[in-house]
């Protein structure tokens, strides 16, 4: 992998969860590790774990990837490196909520984390890669991709747009030496899907994807884009709610939002 995609890697969102199980992944194949987040103490901690066990260089860059001008910065303090492997995994929404429910505001910050700083990343880290011939780029979205859902709006939207631009960045890049992949991920074991589930009250169970599995797969997959369905019998194939009409998909989505509200009332 050093070769195709060393020496250094970007997680975005690489404090814990998918993130630090992707930034484990690189670093046990030899890849020098940037892990970007916001919470400076879990990330240091994440960057010993990782030197501790892997024995590569580890830095971290403390930033909130919604803020204006923040990509630019990170693209800024790893001018020295050469980045041949991104990882973006950024962008979790910890609450279903109806759309009047939550302020504009709030719905535009999901919008610019979700989208303009993923363009962004891809643009300005992608670049390179083509210009060198290789490279590997991964955008983590969600199964809300597949179709709109009540609770889900902006994020659904969001996570569709990050979907189509892996698979399109796939298609322009897949004779430059550059592989990319976007890895839609189902109900996973992370902090965020926690704090979601007990905020709508519902009870933490059934069966969850363990995040090291995730970031195993993908990066074992990496070069077999634009999508992985992870916890699929067809990971490389279409939408789960196969010939169902747009109409049946958007209500078996936004089914699952109902019943949720409705155990949290019961709750």
């Amino acid at each position: 992998m050093t070769s195709a995609y060393g020496p250094w890697g970007i997680v975005a969102g690489g404090s814990d969860g998918v993130g630090v199980a992707f930034a484990h992944g690189m670093a046990s194949r030899g890849i020098n590790v940037v892990l970007v987040a916001r919470r400076i103490p879990v990330l240091e901690a994440a960057a010993d774990d990782l030197r501790a066990r892997h024995g590569v260089e580890v830095r971290t860059v403390a930033l909130d990837l919604s803020a204006p001008g923040a990509l630019a910065e990170l693209e800024r303090v790893t001018s020295d490196l050469e980045v041949g492997l991104l990882v973006y995994n950024a962008g979790a929404d910890t609450r279903s909520v109806a759309f009047l429910d939550r302020d504009l505001g709030t719905h535009l910050e999901l919008v610019h984390r979700n989208c303009t700083a993923v363009l962004e990343a891809a643009h300005r880290f992608g670049a390179p890669m083509v210009a060198r011939g290789r490279g590997g780029m991964v955008l983590v979205t969600s199964g809300a991709a597949w179709a709109g859902g009540a609770a889900l709006a902006t994020y659904g939207a969001t996570k569709a747009f990050d979907l189509i631009l892996a698979e399109s960045l796939w298609a322009e890049w897949r004779g430059s030496g550059v592989d990319v992949l976007g890895l839609v991920l189902g109900r996973t074991d992370t902090p965020s899907h926690r704090r979601m589930r007990e905020a709508e009250g519902e009870s933490y169970g059934g069966p969850l994807a363990d995040p090291a599995d995730v970031a195993e797969a993908a990066l074992t997959h990496l070069a077999d884009g634009p999508t992985w369905i992870h916890g699929s019998e067809n990971p490389t194939g279409g939408s789960p709610f196969g010939p169902l009409s747009r109409r049946d998909a958007v209500l078996a989505m936004s089914r699952g939002a109902a019943a949720s509200k409705e155990r949290s009332i019961e709750r």
